[in-house]
């Protein structure tokens, strides 16, 4: 294989503007080969995934850049949010915003909107299992 003349930054600025244009097939090209060398990859990865509403390449990439990066609010708070779109894991999603507000409390505002989103689609789960009974 030949060396690639491109760094791993590169490589996640390509996929940046891959990602901007709508060209999200190359800009998951881009960051796997970037996520060799950088964590943040897989975080992108996810957005991309997200974005093309691949919903298990989203929570799987998520996870990985949680793993990999434990300190990463705003992975914490997508898989959240991918977890409110999806109606699903909503405990779980709630403790990741709660964590993610906790790591980076200068982003409580955008952390938060997640947080009472996931929250109130708790209370209306719980209302709609209540009148069922």
């Amino acid at each position: 294989m030949l060396d690639d003349p491109l760094t791993p930054e590169e490589h996640i600025n390509l996929g940046v503007i891959n990602e901007k244009n709508g060209n999200y097939n190359e800009a998951l090209k881009q960051y796997e080969i970037a996520s060799s060398d950088l964590n943040i990859a897989f975080f992108y990865m996810g957005n991309v995934c997200f974005r093309m509403k691949d919903y298990r390449c989203a929570e799987k990439n998520y996870k990985r850049a949680i793993k990999e990066m434990p300190d990463n609010a705003d992975a914490m708070n997508n898989l959240a949010w991918l977890y409110y779109t999806m109606g699903k894991n909503l405990d779980v999603a709630r403790k990741l915003v709660e964590k993610a507000i906790e790591i980076n409390p200068a982003k409580r505002d955008t952390y938060m909107d997640t947080l009472i989103k996931i929250q109130s689609l708790q209370g209306k789960n719980r209302t709609g299992a209540d009148s069922e009974q």
